[in-house]
């Protein structure tokens, strides 16, 4: 689940990146083809620390949030281990080759 750190109501442009970086949200042009590298713009300051447990990122509302960080990502299920049938396999049609007419000698 998510928690809000910092209301700021940012209006999201469009063709444009946000990100949260040493408590501030920052702005930079996306990555297109035939377009320069655009350079980050320091959107607002949010005025929080930030913490390595949380990813910090910005919501719908244009508000920082954060959430839990997934440090070694999700638990697996364990496959229960089933004796598996031989699969049956599939007659193959043999293409048969047309003949081709013999080609006539020449003299």
């Amino acid at each position: 689940m998510q928690e809000k750190v910092a209301r700021l109501s940012i209006v999201r442009e469009k063709d444009m990146m946000y990100y949260v970086k040493d408590g501030s949200v920052w702005k930079v042009r996306r990555k297109q083809p035939g377009v320069p590298k655009g350079k980050p713009e320091k959107e607002a300051d949010g005025g929080f620390e930030m913490d390595n447990n949380y990813i910090y990122f910005l919501d719908k509302a244009g508000d920082v949030a954060r959430a839990k960080r997934a440090v070694g990502g999700q638990k697996r299920k364990k496959a229960a281990k089933k004796a598996k049938k031989p699969a049956k396999k599939k007659a193959k049609k043999v293409a048969k080759k047309a003949k081709k007419p013999a080609k006539k000698k020449r003299r």
